[in-house]
C-alpha cells in the first residue's frame, strides 16, 4: 500500500486564499524581475526562481524536500522530452538546409515576393512562422523565423522581436493542435467543440498581429504605408483558421491558415506596391525612410552589428551579404528542393496523425499498450513521487514515453527523408546535429529549469492557490480567465502545459460562476498564446537565434507591452462572449459534470 508523501493545502498562510496567493506568486515575480529589471541570463533567473519555489513549497506549503526536488526533476524531464526534442530536430532540419545552401534559396524565394522588409516580416514571421508552429511549435518558429529575417538584413533584436510577437495567433493550434487535444483530455470536453471555440477567438487576434509587425519594423510610417498587405494577411489567416477549426479539421487549422495567408499576400503583392520601399542597411540608412534613412534608430541602447553569428551559421550571413551585391536566379528545381524539407514534414505529420492505421490508439493509463505508432508508447509512474490533492484524490505523476508518435520523432523522420532529398551524407548530417545541440544548449537548460519550476508550483499546490483565488471573482472570472492561461504559458512556455495546468480548474470555476465551461476552457488556451512571447524559454530560444544569449531581458522589455495589450484584448473579447453582447459566438456544448 502506497502512503501519501504529501497532501496539498491551498490556503497554508493563515487559512487565507488571498494571503497564500501573495506567497504563491513570488516565484513568478522573482522570475520576471530578474529577467526584465535585473537583465539576468534566462537560465540563471530560472534557476533562482526554481529555488524560490522549492523554498516556499517546503517552508510554507510543508512539502517534503524530496518531493519538491523530484517534482522539479519530472518537469525537467518533460521539458526535454517532448518539448526540446521537438525544437532540436526542427532546428537540425534547418541546419541541413544551411549545410546544402538551400536555406539561401528559400530566403531568396521569400525575398522575391517583395524587397520591402515590412512585407517580408509579415510573410516570414507570421505566415511561414505559423506553418512552422503548426508542424512543430515549442519555439521552433521563433528560432527559424528570426534567423531568416537576419539573413534578409534585419537587425538581430528587431528580428527576434518580430518573431516573438508573430508567434501568437497560431499557437493554440500548434504542433498539430496538441494544446487543444490536451485541453480536451484534462477537461473531458469534446476536442471539436474546444477547437471551434478557440477558432472563434484567436482569428480575431490574427487580424491585428500583422499590423503590429509592420509597426515594430517601421513605426507609424510602416503602418501607414503597408497596412493593406498586413490586413490581407490577417484577414485571410483569420478566415481560414476559423473555417478549418469549425468545419474542416482542428489539427490542420494552422496549416490551412498559414498557406492561405501566404498565397493571399503573394497574390496581393503582384498588383500592389508601397509608395516607398523599406530596407535596413548595415549603417542604418537607406532610401525612403523617415529619420533620413530607411531604418529608425533602435530603442534600447542600440544593437551590436555583429550579433547573430552565435546561432546563425556564418555562411548564411556571408552568402546573404554576397547576394545583396548581385542578381541571383535559382532554377525552379532548386527552389522546389528548398521547400522539400517542409513538404516532407507536412507529409510525415499528415500520415502520422490523419491515417488511423498508422496513427493507432495510445494507451490511456499505466500498463496499457497502444496500436500503430503508439504500440511502443508507455505511460510510467514517476518513481518516488506520490502527491494528493486537498480532497484526497491522487495527482497524476506519470510520464509518457511515446518514442514513435512524439512530434520530435516525426521531425527526426522528416529530417532523415530530407537528408535524401537534399543529398546530405550521414557524416554531414551528424555534424549538423552536433552543431544544433551546441547552439541550443542554454535554451535546453532554460526550458528544463522553467518547466521544473512550473511542476514544483503545480505539485506543491502553489499554482492551484493562484487559480482558486482568481476563480473567486464570480461572473468577472470571464474577464480574468485568459489571464490564467497567460500566466501558465509565461511560466511554462507551452500552451499545452498551461492547458494541462489550468484546464480542469477553468471548468470548475465556470460551473461555480454559471459560465460556459467550453468558453472558459478555450479562453485558457487563447489567453495563453499571448504569454508565449514573454516566456523565459521562448526568450532564450529567440536570444540564441540572434546571438543575444544572456540578454533576454532586453527582448523581454521589447515584447512585454505587446503581450499585455493583446492579453487585455482577449480578456475583453471573452468577457463579451460571456454576455448577451457576443454569446452567439459561444459553442453550445452539453453541460459537463462539475
Amino acid at each position: 500500500m502506497i502512503l501519501a508523501n504529501y497532501q496539498q493545502n491551498y490556503s497554508p498562510v493563515g487559512d487565507s486564499l488571498g494571503l497564500s496567493s501573495i506567497v504563491a506568486i513570488l516565484p513568478l515575480l522573482v522570475l520576471f524581475v530578474l529577467l526584465g529589471v535585473v537583465r539576468m541570463k534566462a537560465w540563471l533567473a530560472s534557476l533562482i526562481s526554481l529555488a524560490v519555489a522549492v523554498v516556499l513549497a517546503v517552508t510554507v506549503y510543508s512539502m517534503p524536500l524530496g518531493d519538491a526536488l523530484n517534482s522539479g526533476l519530472l518537469g525537467a524531464a518533460f521539458g526535454f522530452f517532448p518539448i526540446m526534442w521537438i525544437v532540436i530536430n526542427a532546428i537540425w532540419i534547418y541546419n541541413l538546409t544551411v549545410e546544402t545552401g538551400h536555406f539561401d534559396v528559400l530566403r531568396r524565394s521569400f525575398a522575391s515576393i517583395s524587397d520591402d522588409q515590412r512585407v517580408q516580416a509579415i510573410i516570414i514571421a507570421f505566415s511561414f512562422g505559423a506553418l512552422l508552429e503548426a508542424l512543430a511549435g515549442f519555439g521552433t518558429p521563433v528560432a527559424i523565423s528570426a534567423v531568416m529575417l537576419i539573413a534578409l538584413g534585419f537587425k538581430p533584436l528587431k528580428a527576434a522581436t518580430v518573431a516573438l510577437v508573430a508567434n501568437t495567433a497560431p499557437v493554440a493550434f500548434g504542433a498539430i493542435a496538441v494544446p487543444i487535444t490536451t485541453l480536451a483530455g484534462v477537461t473531458g470536453l469534446p476536442v471539436d467543440d474546444l477547437g471551434a471555440m478557440v477558432g472563434r477567438q484567436t482569428p480575431l487576434l490574427a487580424l491585428f498581429v500583422p499590423l503590429a509587425l509592420v509597426f515594430i519594423v517601421d513605426g507609424r510610417r510602416g503602418l501607414r504605408q503597408t497596412w493593406p498587405p498586413a490586413m490581407v494577411c490577417g484577414v485571410s489567416f483569420a478566415v481560414f483558421q476559423y473555417l478549418s477549426a469549425n468545419f474542416w479539421s482542428v489539427p490542420l487549422a494552422d496549416i490551412v491558415a498559414a498557406l492561405a495567408s501566404a498565397l493571399a499576400v503573394l497574390a496581393f503583392t503582384r498588383v500592389w506596391h508601397a509608395e516607398e520601399t523599406y530596407q535596413e542597411s548595415e549603417e542604418g540608412g537607406g532610401a525612403g525612410g523617415t529619420d533620413g534613412g530607411s531604418r529608425r534608430p533602435p530603442a534600447s541602447g542600440g544593437e551590436p552589428a555583429a550579433a547573430g553569428d552565435e546561432f546563425v551559421d556564418s555562411r548564411v550571413l556571408t552568402r546573404a551579404r554576397a547576394d545583396a551585391g548581385r542578381d541571383t536566379h535559382d532554377s525552379p528545381r532548386e527552389v522546389f528542393k528548398a521547400y522539400t524539407p517542409y513538404l516532407a514534414i507536412i507529409v510525415v505529420f499528415v500520415l502520422a496523425t490523419r491515417v488511423p492505421a498508422i496513427t493507432g490508439k495510445p494507451p490511456a493509463k499505466v500498463g496499457e499498450s497502444g496500436t500503430g505508432l503508439e504500440s511502443v508508447t508507455r505511460i510510467v509512474n514517476w518513481p518516488g513521487l506520490h502527491i494528493f490533492k486537498a480532497n484526497g484524490d491522487p495527482v497524476a505523476t506519470t510520464f509518457k514515453l511515446n518514442y514513435l508518435s512524439a512530434a520530435g520523432t516525426l521531425l527526426l523522420i522528416a529530417g532523415l527523408i530530407s537528408m535524401v532529398l537534399l543529398q546530405v551524407g550521414p557524416r554531414r548530417a551528424l555534424r549538423a546535429y552536433g552543431r544544433t545541440l551546441d547552439q541550443l544548449k542554454f535554451a535546453v537548460l532554460t526550458v528544463m529549469l522553467v518547466i521544473g519550476l512550473g511542476y514544483i508550483m503545480n505539485e506543491s499546490g502553489e499554482t492551484t492557490t493562484l487559480g482558486l483565488w482568481v476563480a473567486g471573482a464570480g461572473g468577472a472570472f470571464a474577464f480574468l480567465s485568459p489571464i490564467l492561461g497567460w500566466l501558465g504559458v509565461a511560466v511554462t512556455g507551452s500552451d499545452t502545459s498551461s492547458n494541462s495546468l489550468f484546464g480542469a480548474l477553468q471548468i470548475t470555476a465556470a460551473h461555480q460562476a454559471g459560465l460556459s465551461p467550453t468558453l472558459m476552457a478555450a479562453a485558457n488556451s487563447s489567453g495563453g498564446v499571448l504569454g508565449k512571447m514573454i516566456s523565459p524559454q521562448n526568450l532564450a530560444i529567440a536570444a540564441a537565434a540572434v546571438g543575444f544569449e544572456g540578454r533576454e531581458g532586453i527582448l523581454f522589455r521589447r515584447v512585454i507591452v505587446w503581450s499585455v495589450v493583446f492579453m487585455l484584448f482577449m480578456c475583453v473579447l471573452v468577457y463579451l462572449q460571456s454576455t448577451p453582447a457576443l454569446d452567439w459566438m459561444v459553442v453550445d456544448t452539453p453541460p459537463a459534470t462539475p
